[in-house]
């Protein structure tokens, strides 16, 4: 029988699994301390959450538990798009730049990645919070709802460039990438639900498409269920600006790539009409009808799917990150930038950092952007830089963890590296 819970959590808990591990690097790259770090080897790890249309608060219910009450449900809703994406990213990593020669480095890492995103309409969002009691004689539409979950691990080997013509720094690196488990479900248009006025007929509109990687160890760290490759590219470059002593420019791109899932992976495919009458069904979150005890999950897509087996390949979401950074005195610098994710429904992402330096040693920063998995972000990092040493820890969405009532999204990082003796 579909219960309450089951049918919540169907949605939320696929979003939520890639948190089971909550770790703490930033814009998920390597490269981007090297100015800091140099020749080191670092513990990084990185997390965003967040939703453009469901509150932090209710999120948190299911991360930590607790009631969700009308309040909480109502808040979300009354706030919402017609569309409105959620993701998540999560990764961690051990790095090591390393070499001898003066002009370059080596770089080996090892990384976990997870991946989620999806799009949901509002319809969706109502059905699965309120069932379709409160929507009778009304179709819930699904057209366009997504959910894309991956999880891989990548061997990565790459150098950098130390000065190009003097002062630019240049880098690359290539990934040898294990994948998995993949989740991807899309509803097309026309997707929908209808209940009649008084609950004896629904008429369900199944068109969507699903794949899934090998189910039998899909929560298997060591699961193998696919391969793939990806590069990494970094730039960096120092110029004179009519503002300010002087200013750098980075560019990142890294997760270009993709996997290539195996021949046991699953497919699903359906575009048909489902009519069903002679229950009584108001609600769908309060199924008591004995009848409809041989309702499950899979006989509902064994019924309306074709299923078959196949390999594919699935494109990686690629991240691109552009910063132009001004340093107006040796205690305070800006920097503007722009982040942006291929491959998912992540928004563009603006943003400014204000940088400032208390001492040679300890850098505090404040991060101001708009995009993304959420709208406004607000975070603080802090930096301890010695000859031996180097840590960074912070947020760029420290908002979600002070009013999460009130607003969208939420993220922390964390970087600490032991540098090599020159």
């Amino acid at each position: 029988m579909i219960s309450n819970i089951q049918l919540k959590k169907y949605f939320i808990v696929i979003t939520l699994i890639t948190i089971n591990y909550f770790s703490y690097g930033q814009y998920n790259s390597e490269f981007l301390n090297f100015d800091k770090t140099g020749r080191s080897v670092s513990i990084n790890g990185e997390y965003e959450f967040g939703s453009n249309g469901i509150y932090n608060g209710l999120l948190n219910k299911f991360i930590v538990g607790g009631f969700i009450d009308q309040k909480n449900k109502d808040a979300s809703r009354n706030k919402m798009y017609n569309h409105n994406v959620i993701g998540a990213n999560m990764n961690y990593d051990i790095a090591a730049f390393f070499g001898r020669n003066s002009k370059y480095s080596y770089l080996f890492s090892f990384k976990d990645q997870r991946v989620f995103n999806s799009t949901f309409t509002k319809d969706f969002y109502q059905l699965l919070f309120y069932g379709n009691k409160p929507y009778l004689d009304q179709t819930m539409n699904f057209g366009g709802s997504n959910i894309n979950s991956l999880r891989f691990q990548e061997i990565k080997f790459g150098f950098i460039w130390h000065k190009i013509d003097s002062t630019a720094k240049a880098g690359i690196s290539v990934s040898f990438i294990k994948g998995q488990s993949l989740f991807y479900v899309k509803a097309k248009e026309g997707s929908s639900l209808y209940t009649n006025s008084d609950g004896t007929e629904l008429v369900f509109n199944s068109k969507f498409n699903m794949a899934l990687s090998d189910t039998s160890n899909k929560q298997n760290p060591f699961a193998f269920s696919g391969v793939g490759a990806s590069a990494d590219i970094f730039f960096e470059t120092p110029y004179k600006s009519k503002i300010g002593k002087s200013s750098v420019l980075t560019v990142n791109a890294n997760n270009l790539g993709f996997i290539h899932w195996f021949n046991n992976s699953l497919q699903y495919s359906s575009d048909s009409t489902f009519t069903f009458n002679g229950y009584h069904i108001d609600n769908l979150l309060d199924l008591k009808d004995s009848t409809l005890s041989s309702i499950n999950q899979d006989s509902i897509i064994n019924n309306t799917a074709n299923a078959h087996r196949e390999a594919f390949n699935v494109n990686i979401p690629a991240n691109l990150i552009i910063i132009n950074k001004i340093i107006f005195t040796d205690k305070f610098a800006l920097g503007t930038g722009f982040r942006y994710l291929f491959n998912s429904n992540f928004k563009p992402y603006g943003f400014m950092d204000f940088e400032y330096n208390f001492s040679k040693k300890f850098t505090s920063s404040l991060h101001v952007g708009y995009g993304g998995y959420s709208r406004l972000n607000v975070g603080l990092a802090f930096q301890y830089n010695t000859p031996g040493w180097y840590l960074k820890i912070g947020s760029n969405g420290l908002q979600g963890f002070i009013l999460p009532n009130k607003t969208y999204g939420q993220s922390a990082f964390v970087t600490i590296a032991k540098k090599f003796k020159n």
